[in-house]
């Protein structure tokens, strides 16, 4: 941008200030009075928009390319990401996270790797896949959230004659930002067959309320299964006790729980925070805008969703995204349970986090 004569400039100051902004670019740098509106805006500007992907469009996609294409080294994953249009050139859903359906075909293995980006599994339906953490078989049934902290060797394995999918869920816009991805491949066996109904850190961690004192306390979260059973119970007593007049709920008919690690209290995953709502029949939320971005999915029920300016019926699997500070409203008749996942830990960690409810 340069700046545009006025008549308080003569010809000579003119060109004198157009060869000083020549001689500034020139140097690789620019004049901050020229751009300021675009750097500090009066409030977030995201470049993403609201989105919303149906799950009657990713799953028969997804199933499309278990038949074309196939799970193996450079690859990795048979996985599809949601791009939202106003990131053109990414694989992003917001500036900070990144969503996929992953797709596991019949007794199918996905070979372990490990990296940098923080990871979960939320599974909307089916069951029969174990993913491995360190060695630790995890079984993935409907309704569960499993974890993939960073630099932690996964993979995944089918033990059924029938294909699984789910969403994945990372940090990977996040740490590509910042320069700080590492990936590393690991053997090409399965590091353990077995399917327990329990793994190993749940037998140790999943205890509600108690903490091993043995144990040594790692930097992620030591629990990488959070049952849907006790996800289930945790929002239908919430709504109980409103009934029977006790608090608990964040809004009349509105119930949520969030995701935590045993060990700290604070969220499950370091640069993610993951949550389950649940909507009374009848319920509508108030429109909430936060700074930061959101991905959220629809685990049952059905209502309709406004971000911004967009409006969307939505029904069980459908996911859409909430741009930062996009004000976002959920309505539903007969009831509803999402899932959400958003950066709010990072903009905590940071000081950025701003949280603004209305009627």
């Amino acid at each position: 941008m340069t700046a545009t004569r006025s008549d308080q400039v003569t010809d000579q100051e003119q060109r004198d200030l157009d060869q000083l902004y020549a001689d500034v670019a020139a140097a690789h740098m620019a004049p901050l009075w020229t751009q300021r509106a675009g750097l500090m805006p009066q409030v977030p500007e995201p470049s993403a928009v609201p989105m919303l992907w149906r799950w009657s469009t990713l799953h028969p996609l997804a199933e499309r390319s278990g038949e074309l294409v196939p799970v193996g080294r450079g690859g990795e994953r048979r996985a599809i990401a949601l791009a939202n249009p106003g990131l053109p050139g990414t694989a992003y859903a917001t500036p900070t996270l990144w969503a996929a359906i992953q797709y596991l075909g019949p007794r199918e293995e996905a070979p372990a790797h490990r990296h940098t980006q923080t990871a979960f599994r939320f599974v909307v339906e089916g069951e029969g896949v174990w993913t491995n953490v360190e060695g630790d078989a995890v079984a993935m049934r409907r309704g569960d959230l499993l974890l993939t902290p960073g630099m932690h060797f996964h993979e995944h394995h089918n033990t059924t004659d029938h294909p699984m999918a789910w969403i994945d869920g990372l940090d990977i816009p996040l740490v590509r930002q910042l320069d700080a991805g590492f990936f590393e491949f690991g053997p090409d066996e399965l590091a353990t067959r077995e399917t327990p109904a329990a793994s190993r850190n749940e037998r140790l961690w999943g205890h509600p309320g108690l903490t091993p004192v043995g144990a040594p306390v790692p930097k992620a979260s030591p629990l990488m299964a959070y049952r849907w059973e006790h996800t289930d119970a945790a929002l239908a007593a919430q709504l109980e006790l409103e009934a029977e007049g006790h608090p608990g709920v964040v809004a009349p008919g509105h119930a949520v729980v969030r995701f935590t690690n045993p060990a700290t209290a604070r969220d499950a995953l370091s640069t993610m925070r993951t949550e389950m709502h649940r909507l009374r029949a009848g319920t509508r939320t108030p429109a909430t805008r936060v700074a930061g971005s959101t991905v959220w999915q629809v685990f049952d029920g059905s209502g309709v969703v406004a971000v911004g300016d967009e409006r969307y019926e939505v029904a069980t699997g459908d996911l859409f995204a909430v741009p930062s500070w996009a004000p976002v409203t959920i309505e539903t008749d007969g009831g509803l349970d999402a899932f959400r996942f958003g950066d709010d830990p990072v903009f905590e960690a940071l000081g950025l986090a701003r949280t603004e409810v209305s009627a």
